[in-house]
């Protein structure tokens, strides 16, 4: 008989088993929905580009996530859920391979023959080449590093992540691109020609997506904005709900989202409201955030602090929306594996919920209310 210590343990380790196997398949299906709609997303602008980063980071995100679960996980289960993401991996690669065939690799010298040239005398040629390159610091090279046939300009995955992430930060911070907008005024974007919609490199803005961008909802991001109210619900009221939704690099804004039929991925918002009806939830790297909820499945939070979270607000509960069940209180946090309530995350207490009327009179807007108003209205701190 074992004794009453482990059997007690036993419990607790089958629970977090359990809920890892539910959180991998969650993310797997929502990973597969995200390629797919990689085919249909737009190539202007770096739409396309971006959407496959995120698809390629989620993978990427998964893979550690799993290593970091091998205390627990038998590792038959562990080789299962490696196979799993291999295929991920190849099949974003398969659907990258498609948009942008890769072109042969061929060596181009005037000093020999291509056909002639040996591998160490490609490697002396590549060392040559950098020297000439502006900016390289040749004592800092390694002579005797192998040689391959990568483009001196292409960055490791680490390194392109980095320059992504401050390019982002930069912009966030500073919102001084030709897409930014500096203004308190109420606005609607066009998106008549588009299949998805972006709002992106905003500050001090109030942006409504009108009720006839239904069309345009296979996808939705909002990426880069701060200070900000972003209301995207219109055309999923008067339509079909955004098949898939992307936040990230969010400060001190209110995004009402509306309805999405599948996941909603929330990366790197800080002091912030959000209001979300989705199938599944899940919120990576973000603090101090008030999420008003309604969610089909268990949310997932993952390096979080301070997150507040309440139900939907009924005004923007629909028919379709009350039919389904809510877990909105159901958290899932993938960074706190103890048994004890995990500190990163709390109920919002009815008391300090925003109130019906808010959501009806203040936060659409008009030439009465100004932005900072809405803000303070739904308790976003705005300094």
């Amino acid at each position: 008989m074992a004794p009453p210590e482990a059997a007690s343990q036993a419990p607790p380790e089958v629970g977090l088993k359990e809920r890892f196997f539910r959180y991998f398949q969650h993310e797997v299906t929502a990973l597969q929905e995200q390629m797919e709609r990689l085919r249909t997303t737009s190539f202007s602008g770096g739409e396309r580009n971006d959407a496959v980063d995120h698809c390629r980071a989620g993978i990427d995100r998964l893979s550690h996530e799993v290593k970091d679960a091998s205390s627990y996980i038998p590792a038959y289960d562990q080789r299962t859920y490696s196979e799993a993401i291999k295929a991920l991996s190849d099949k974003l690669q398969s659907i990258r391979n498609a948009f942008q065939p890769p072109k042969k690799f061929q060596f181009k010298t005037t000093r020999k023959n291509p056909s002639a040239i040996s591998l160490s005398d490609a490697a002396e040629l590549a060392q040559q080449t950098k020297l000439r390159v502006p900016g390289y610091n040749s004592e800092s090279s390694n002579a005797n590093s192998s040689f391959a046939p990568t483009p001196l300009n292409k960055l490791s995955p680490t390194e392109e992540k980095e320059q992504r992430e401050n390019f982002q930060n930069k912009n966030l911070e500073n919102a001084t691109n030709q897409n930014a907008e500096v203004s308190s005024a109420v606005r609607e974007l066009s998106f008549s020609n588009a299949t998805s919609v972006t709002v992106t490199n905003h500050k001090t803005s109030h942006i409504i997506v009108p009720a006839s961008a239904s069309h345009a909802t296979s996808s939705g991001t909002v990426s880069n904005i701060r200070h900000c109210v972003v209301d995207l619900s219109p055309p999923t009221t008067t339509g079909g709900a955004f098949a898939g939704l992307t936040l990230k690099h969010i400060k001190e804004s209110l995004v009402v989202c509306g309805q999405v039929s599948g996941p909603a991925h929330i990366t790197g918002v800080e002091r912030s409201v959000l209001v979300v009806a989705c199938r599944q939830f899940r919120m990576h790297a973000s603090k101090d955030v008030d999420v008003y909820l309604h969610c089909a499945s268990r949310p997932i939070i993952e390096d979080c602090e301070n997150i507040r979270f309440s139900p939907l607000p009924e005004t923007y509960v629909s028919p379709e929306i009350a039919s389904l069940q809510n877990q909105w209180d159901q958290i899932d946090d993938f960074k706190w594996l103890k048994s004890e309530p995990s500190p990163h995350f709390s109920i919002l207490p009815p008391s300090d919920r925003v109130t019906e009327q808010v959501w009806k009179d203040v936060v659409p807007g008009d030439h009465s209310v100004g932005l900072d108003d809405v803000l303070r209205a739904v308790s976003v701190n705005i300094g």
